[in-house]
């Protein structure tokens, strides 16, 4: 490849693989080696799972609360009941996450049509 080419349209991917992939997939690759000693119900486990719910369920109000781009246009209304479709959606299917995912995006694309 010649460098006009990386730097006309492939640049972005090759800096999300550099940037973005890479380091992330080097922690994940040495976690499984870490890891395999720990008991799944020690302490240790524990903390780290009552830490990514609750920076999950930060980034989940933050973009229920205050969003940005196009999600600012649809109202706090929408946005929430389409966060409670999704919710009932995963309890009434067994708790498929695939399916709530799916449910409360479409729901939030409908909104965002109807209010835009």
């Amino acid at each position: 490849m010649t460098f006009d080419q990386w730097s006309g349209g492939l640049w972005p991917y090759l800096a999300v693989i550099v940037f973005g992939f890479l380091p992330s997939e080097v922690w994940r690759t040495l976690s499984i080696f870490l890891a395999r000693d720990i008991d799944e119900g020690s302490q240790l486990l524990e903390w780290v799972r009552a830490v990514s719910t609750a920076l999950l369920a930060g980034v989940v109000a933050n973009i229920l609360l205050a969003p940005s781009g196009a999600l600012a246009s649809v109202p706090l209304a929408a946005r929430l009941g389409a966060m409670g479709f999704g919710l009932a959606v995963y309890f009434g299917l067994r708790r498929s996450v695939i399916a709530a995912v799916v449910a409360g995006e479409a729901a939030i694309i409908v909104a965002a049509y109807t209010f835009s």
